[in-house]
């Protein structure tokens, strides 16, 4: 199938798609959207980049029951970033109709989205934590919920959201249609997804390694102490049109970000010690270009897409494959060319091996030199 409608959507969403000049749908929406609307459980599994959220998003619109008053659709995110994301595409969807879509997540008022909750919603994309506190306060009736989504699988599963999604989804009084999706689902988080999962359809649109051959993959074997001159230098000399630095410590974050303003990169920093009136402004202004660097913890590794992202810096090697995959797949998104650069100390070599073994990709590989007469003015004490 090569188009919407026949996929079998119906024409005022594909009206939508093609205001937002969207005609073709990518192989997970071929394969998802016909599976969803059936009312199968789905177990989606697609490189990042590839239209994951619409893959979710257009079936269930479209099953949507304009009859039942009520919150029909629960989508859980594991970060604020991404759940914001996600309702700017429900709220394109739903624009000029009967459905409303209401973001739910900590840092911002409660009092705000209990007021919402209460004139009436039909889709909610939430954090685990702030969902649990209006279920627990009783603001939130999940009592006509037919659709469940969970968007990056692995993260909400098993890196810190097991026991939420527990008491979230035990919460329901009917679980209804579940979904899980993320560019990586591996043994351990299909079990834990089989346990609310009704004979789901297994869906896997990869070759693992395609969406990462149109990135350019560097490495820069660097040392602790000469790291802030290599990533420099690979800055200057690469100049992209927008890039993401990656860290991995909130601490690093703020102390790299410094000393980049110091040398002159037009740079600003997102991690999750900032106010999420702060963290949006920052998404904004970085999706605007109005600045070239977002230096950043992996808050912002999973699902952010922005248009125009050249290149990815990894400051600090990621601590496993799956980070590095997320990672660098915010560059190279639907069909684009990117570039991947990561700095490797002596001991990151275990993990570079076991990446390496993961993406199956050739690596260019390059050393760090320290210029002749190079004095070290930003050098502090490794953390």
């Amino acid at each position: 199938m090569n188009s919407f409608e026949q996929l079998g959507l119906d024409a005022w969403l594909i009206d939508r798609l093609a205001k937002n000049f969207i005609k073709t749908p990518t192989d997970i929406q071929t394969l998802s959207i016909p599976l969803i609307m059936e009312g199968h459980d789905v177990l989606g599994k697609a490189p990042t980049g590839t239209g994951k959220t619409l893959a979710f998003l257009l079936p269930i619109f479209q099953r949507i029951d304009e009859q039942v008053k009520g919150v029909q659709v629960l989508i859980l995110s594991p970060t604020r970033e991404l759940a914001i994301q996600i309702t700017e595409q429900a709220q394109m969807l739903a624009d000029q109709t009967w459905i409303k879509v209401l973001p739910i997540y900590g840092g911002v008022d409660s009092q705000n989205q209990q007021k919402k909750l209460s004139h009436g919603v039909t889709v909610v994309v939430a954090t685990p934590g702030r969902l649990m506190d209006h279920m627990r306060q009783g603001t939130l009736k999940l009592d006509k919920v037919k659709t469940v989504v969970i968007d990056e699988a692995d993260q909400m599963l098993l890196m810190g959201f097991k026991n939420e999604v527990t008491f979230i989804m035990s919460g329901l009084q009917s679980k209804g249609q579940v979904l899980c999706f993320s560019a990586t689902l591996e043994s351990d988080v299909k079990k834990l997804a089989y346990r609310w999962m009704n004979d789901p359809q297994v869906i896997n649109t990869e070759n693992p390694n395609e969406a990462l051959e149109a990135i350019e993959q560097r490495i820069v074997f660097t040392s602790d102490r000469w790291k802030t001159e290599a990533l420099i230098e690979s800055m200057e000399n690469t100049n992209p049109y927008l890039g993401m630095i990656f860290c991995r410590t909130i601490r690093r974050v703020d102390k790299l970000e410094e000393q980049l303003i110091q040398r002159g990169f037009d740079c600003q920093k997102l991690h999750g010690d900032l106010s999420q009136n702060v963290r949006q402004r920052v998404m904004k202004a970085f999706k605007d270009g109005k600045f070239q660097y977002l230096v950043t913890t992996d808050v912002a590794a999973r699902g952010i897409d922005v248009t125009g992202i050249t290149h990815i810096y990894n400051f600090d090697f990621p601590d496993a494959p799956e980070g590095y995959v997320h990672r660098i797949g915010r560059t190279g998104r639907m069909g684009k060319d990117g570039i991947a650069i990561s700095l490797v100390t002596p001991k990151d070599m275990l993990m570079l091996s076991e990446v390496e073994k993961a993406v199956a990709v050739k690596f260019e590989k390059s050393t760090f030199e320290r210029p002749e007469g190079f004095v070290d003015r930003t050098h502090r004490k490794e953390e």
